[in-house]
């Protein structure tokens, strides 16, 4: 035992402990080795992790990043945009997809598309294939086909245009698809409109009479025509596209012309102003043709634009209308010449009416004046004599009315009759009027009932001459109603603007027949055998009034009952009165006091007749004295030499006229505050209008009224 193995025991234990050290040691140091090395694996891994934490959080923050700019894109871009999974369920929808479709996402994601992207056929109503599903299934860019419209869940329909494209991860694999579309609605609107607007500018070029052409300018080819130069020129369209201009306008190349040379503008043609040459057909017969050109560019090049025009049958016009002319001159020059004698003859008629009023005036101004004055002579007439004056007195009244319808009747046939339309108080006219008929009413036993007008009433008209046919229309009521009968006046507003006044008689009335020729001049209806006076142009003349102061005249009858006669004029407005009327412009009332001292009358008149008669009258008044001159020299020397309160002057004088004494009269300080009255046998409308304009106080017409004569001369010494 002393022995181990064939060595000491000592030694034994002490190799058996030295191992042992050794392998502690070993143990030791490689426990200390492997901890140094899992520390430092440990801290490459820490290292490496970290490397990999900050990798992996750039990353996150570059997809973050990248995922907020395609939200960003999304939502900024101007078309929808819906993407898809590989089942073609929906992932996205950007805000603009939301609007056109009216899905939100929320309520999109995870539907079929087909459900979200609802779309038709816009022609044939029917549901149209979505694109997504062959993207995904042939993996190529698919389109939509013309006139597709989305239908939104709101049921809005818009055109859109789209296009779809598959989406493949980095493996090549496809993974979904995203569709982008668009409205086009608005673009659909704006072609169909270029489209119409194509349509229309092509109908018009299609039916446009002139011709159209359009040339190059390099080749001077003929590129395009409408209709209407095929027409032209015998060719059809197909056979003038090609064609040098030359061969339809030969004279281009005779004269070395550009077409510029024959620009115009379109305005100019239509006025007949486009340069004129010479077109050949395809026939090879010519015509005349008017051309107006314009230039424009297309495309970098430079094109002629002609607008073509057949003018030959202006050309025939033209030649025709020379013709017409040439009669038209001849003609111009004949009825000159007729409208000149026309005027003569009509100068004349007027000179001839003139000079007839006054030489019958004249005479009767004595037969009436001396008539008038035996009436009223001291001592008074016998009854036989009484009444013979009387018939003499009616019947110079009754050859005056004649004179003066005649004249009416001439002047208005001649156009030379003028009126003086103003507002005219109704109720003053109707006031005169049944004064002036009332003798003539009661004579002959009518009663006369006239309509109590308000005095604010007024027409538009000539005051003369509307009394003139209301005394027409009273005087026929009177003369042709029954014994015992009656007459009434009445006015109505026929409409807001027109007043009618009717004379109501109880005659006999007429048959439809006799009025067919009522306002036929001199037609008495076969009163000619009658004992009542008449010429059968009253009513004509009463007519033709009415009808130039603007109103109309008419009439109703019953044959057994009687007639209405009625006329109606315009409304007018009652004239504004002065309410201070200064006391110099106001007239007297012609009544000479009784101890006014005696006045002077100078009468100046070539006739010893109405010289006679007014020398009768003035030896009835105690007040004045008379003095006289047989013409316009001595009449002035008198004015001027005695200073006569009164003038009385004729018109026509031998040497000169009443109108020159009057101005000389006036020009001379000694004798122009003279009132001058005219006593003048020119009794027509533009004699009296004229000697008033002159300046003579009064004009005072032949034969005279005594009464009224008497009154106007003391009117006319009241103004001294």
């Amino acid at each position: 035992m002393q022995q181990f193995l064939g060595l000491p025991i000592f030694v034994s234990v002490l190799l058996l402990l030295t191992g042992l050290a050794f392998i502690w040691w070993f143990y030791r140091e490689t426990q200390h080795r492997l901890k140094n090395l899992v520390h430092l694996e440990t801290q490459h891994l820490l290292q490496v992790q970290e490397q990999t934490n900050q990798q992996l959080q750039h990353a996150n923050r570059t997809l973050r990043e990248s995922e907020a700019k395609l939200s960003v894109t999304l939502s900024s871009i101007g078309d929808a945009v819906i993407a898809t999974d590989a089942n073609a369920l929906v992932t996205l929808l950007n805000p603009v997809a939301e609007l056109l479709t009216g899905w939100t996402q929320a309520e999109a994601i995870g539907r079929p598309i087909d459900e979200v992207f609802h779309i038709l056929n816009k022609e044939t109503r029917q549901n149209a294939p979505v694109p997504v599903a062959n993207a995904l299934a042939h993996g190529t860019l698919q389109g939509l086909a013309n006139h597709t419209v989305l239908v939104a869940c709101s049921g809005i329909e818009r055109d859109i245009a789209d296009s779809c494209a598959p989406i493949r991860d980095t493996d090549g694999q496809i993974i979904g698809a995203v569709l982008v579309f668009r409205d086009v609605s608005q673009d659909y609107t704006v072609q169909q409109e270029l489209r119409d607007s194509a349509s229309l500018v092509q109908a018009i070029l299609n039916t446009v009479v002139d011709g159209l052409i359009t040339v190059s300018a390099s080749t001077g080819i003929v590129e395009q025509v409408n209709p209407a130069i095929g027409l032209m020129f015998g060719y059809s369209n197909s056979e003038l596209v090609g064609k040098s201009l030359t061969q339809l306008i030969p004279e281009l190349d005779q004269d070395n012309r550009s077409l510029s040379y024959y620009a115009a503008s379109a305005e100019e043609l239509a006025a007949g102003l486009g340069r004129e040459v010479t077109g050949r057909r395809k026939d090879a017969s010519t015509f005349p043709l008017a051309i107006a050109v314009s230039e424009m560019r297309l495309r970098g090049q430079r094109y002629f634009t002609g607008v073509l025009r057949d003018v030959t049958a202006r050309r025939l016009v033209e030649v025709e209308r020379a013709r017409l002319d040439l009669v038209l001159q001849n003609k111009n020059v004949e009825l000159e010449s007729a409208r000149n004698i026309a005027d003569s003859a009509n100068q004349a008629k007027s000179e001839f009416l003139s000079s007839m009023s006054h030489e019958l005036r004249s005479p009767l101004n004595a037969i009436l004046g001396f008539a008038q004055l035996l009436e009223l002579s001291s001592p008074p007439p016998t009854p036989t004599q009484a009444a013979s004056v009387a018939q003499i007195v009616k019947a110079g009244w009754y050859l005056l009315e004649l004179i003066n319808e005649i004249l009416d009747l001439a002047l208005i046939e001649s156009g030379h009759l003028s009126l003086s339309l103003e507002p005219t108080s109704l109720h003053d006219v109707l006031q005169d009027c049944e004064a002036m008929i009332a003798p003539q009413a009661e004579q002959k036993g009518i009663h006369l009932n006239f309509v109590n007008l308000q005095a604010n009433c007024f027409i538009k008209a000539d005051r003369t001459r509307v009394k003139q046919v209301l005394v027409n229309l009273l005087s026929n009521a009177i003369k042709y109603n029954r014994a015992g009968g009656s007459t009434e006046v009445s006015c109505k507003f026929h409409s807001s603007q027109r007043l009618r006044i009717s004379v109501r008689d109880t005659g006999l009335g007429l048959t439809q027949a006799k009025m067919a020729q009522l306002f036929q001049p001199f037609n008495r209806l076969g009163q000619e055998a009658s004992s009542e006076e008449g010429t059968g142009i009253g009513l004509v003349v009463s007519r033709r009034l009415v009808e130039l102061m603007g109103g109309e005249m008419g009439v109703t009858s019953t044959v057994g009952v009687g007639s209405v006669f009625w006329f109606e004029l315009n409304v007018a407005v009652a004239p504004q009165l002065t309410q201070d009327v200064p006391v110099a412009d106001a007239k007297p009332v012609p009544v000479l006091p009784a101890d006014s001292a005696i006045r002077t009358l100078l009468y100046v008149e070539d006739n010893e007749a109405n010289m006679a008669l007014v020398e009768q009258l003035i030896a009835r008044r105690p007040d004045m004295r008379l003095l006289s001159a047989p013409d316009a020299m001595r009449g002035i020397a008198l004015a001027r030499a005695h200073q006569p309160d009164v003038i009385l002057m004729d018109i026509n004088l031998p040497g000169i006229s009443g109108m020159q004494a009057l101005k000389i009269l006036r020009e001379d300080p000694a004798t122009r505050r003279i009132p001058v009255l005219a006593l003048s046998a020119n009794a027509m409308p533009r004699d009296i209008e004229k000697g008033l304009a002159a300046g003579f106080y009064r004009y005072i017409t032949k034969p005279i009224r005594v009464n009224e004569f008497m009154a106007a001369l003391d009117e006319g010494l009241m103004g001294v």
